[in-house]
């Protein structure tokens, strides 16, 4: 079980992680000369392939549309590029603008808005692709850029390995265009009011939040303005923090990494309800009327029950990751209900669903997609979600969690000095094995190394919370002796 999950079988990548590019700001990667690149790469494979193949579907673009590109010439490619409120996101937005036009396409500015948001504006507006230049819950000096396809879903690895091999052989350096066929750059001022009617319609029209008090914590990030003005035009009254960004205050000390400011807020003012969003809005933390902080799992267990219940859940499965909690898989059992776990990573959640013709599924994290909504994880969908179903249910936050319960788990890092593959560690195996036999199947192991750090991660999840953390030291110490780093 462990084991298995611990190989990496990606081709190693010199730029595209899980999610984009991402780094510090103005150091490689992440400067304007690679931004400038990246652009031009992003409008090169546009070119190159007439469209971006879609992550849905697998073709290229509905078949009206892509005749007419393909027999077009003039035809004038639009990428959509949205930011959240990192100080850097001028400088990245405008060398990525400038990369784009440079190769003859035209760019869609939307400014300071969710991930989501692009991915919505970019099928709405009928983008050739979109671009979000955010690095999500990261501290502000950090930054990235991640694409979209045309339907608003990630741009598939192939295209990705694509630029970069475009980046570093040169070719983006070659025929850029001039004249007339220099692309534009146009700035979209009612972008925000597009995704505002869009979340709203998300919301069933019978329904309404008059009577709720709601603490939205915005992290000062990219939400900042959406979620107040939606709950509030839905008829909450909202009580808004982390709605003030200043460049370098994004996700410091709030947000969906730190839950328990928006939980002091709703204690103080009484409120019914808390959500606490990270940087790019596509996760949502959620808070009950007690204080209880909930977790992805939680969520996507009481919205699964619900959809379940109402002969709407596709497939009768909710995708999740080798993360998720067991306890997940205990409470939708008696429901009929299959929990399908993929690796970490929320594009390999949508990647399941779309394979399988799933429509719900998410992270512990708290990225959770309602594919019959949006193409990625989107905090305020999945924020309406669950007040609808409150409010259609007529019970509060801290009634409908109990559908799960969830079992003690424990999470160690190991540093490593080499991500030696576990089945070539001998004592490391039979440490892991011998664990998974004295659980008996009231419990599980998860070894896997980190695919951005140098770190292995050893997970238990057991029903002795004592018994779990002196199993799962037992493993960490067998992976600290064979490939241990100091420090």
């Amino acid at each position: 079980m462990g084991q298995g999950q611990a190989k990496n079988k990606k081709p190693v990548r010199r730029l595209f992680g899980t999610d984009g590019v991402r780094g510090i700001a103005n150091q490689e990667p992440m400067t304007s000369e690679m931004a400038l690149n990246l652009g031009r790469a992003m409008a090169r494979v546009l070119h190159d392939a007439v469209a971006l193949p879609s992550a849905e579907s697998g073709r290229s673009l509905p078949p009206s549309l892509a005749k007419r590109r393909a027999g077009s010439k003039e035809h004038r490619y639009k990428i959509l590029i949205g930011k959240d409120t990192r100080v850097s996101g001028y400088m990245l937005e405008t060398a990525l603008a400038s990369g784009i036009c440079s190769m003859g396409a035209d760019v869609q500015l939307v400014g300071p808005l969710p991930t989501p948001a692009v991915a919505f504006l970019t099928r709405s507006m009928r983008a050739d692709a979109g671009v979000v230049i955010s690095a999500s819950h990261n501290p502000y000096q950090d930054n990235g850029i991640k694409f979209f396809s045309w339907d608003g879903f990630k741009l598939p690895d192939a295209v990705e390995a694509r630029m970069e091999e475009m980046i570093f052989n040169g070719e983006t350096e070659r025929d850029r265009a001039t004249a007339s066929k220099i692309g534009k750059a146009f700035r979209i001022d009612d972008a925000l009011g597009r995704y505002v009617v869009f979340l709203k319609n998300t919301f069933p029209r019978h329904l309404t939040l008059e009577g709720l008090r709601i603490v939205a914590d915005c992290g000062h990030g990219a939400a900042y303005r959406v979620i107040p003005e939606v709950l509030t035009e839905l008829g909450a009254e909202v009580i808004p923090i982390g709605v003030q960004p200043d460049g370098e205050n994004i996700n410091r000390r709030c947000g969906a990494l730190y839950p328990e400011t928006a939980r002091e807020v709703l204690l103080h003012e009484h409120a019914d309800f808390a959500v606490s969003l990270d940087g790019d809005a596509d996760r949502a933390i959620f808070t009950d009327e007690t204080g209880d902080i909930l977790d992805g799992d939680q969520v996507m267990a009481m919205c699964a029950a619900d959809m379940q219940e109402k002969g709407i859940l596709k497939g009768r499965a909710v995708v999740a990751t080798v993360m998720s909690n067991l306890g997940f898989e205990l409470a939708l059992r008696p429901l009929g209900v299959q929990v399908l776990r993929t690796e970490v990573g929320d594009r390999y959640v949508v990647e399941r669903m779309l394979e399988g013709g799933y429509n719900l599924g998410g992270e512990q994290s708290g990225h959770i997609i309602f594919l019959d909504h949006n193409t990625t994880g989107d905090g305020a969908i999945s924020c309406l979600q669950v007040l609808a179903l409150m409010v259609e249910k007529g019970k509060r936050l801290s009634e409908l969690k109990r559908i799960m319960t969830r079992l003690p788990q424990v999470l160690i890092n190991v540093k490593v000095r080499e991500k030696k593959p576990l089945e070539q560690m001998v004592k490391v195996s039979r440490v892991i094995t011998e664990v998974e036999k004295s659980l008996d199947g009231r419990g599980r192991a998860l070894v896997r190394y980190s695919g951005t750090e140098m770190l292995a991660r050893v997970m238990l999840e057991g029903e002795d919370d004592s018994k779990i953390r002196a199993m799962a030291q037992t493993i960490a110490d067998a992976i600290g002796v064979e490939v241990g780093a100091e420090g």
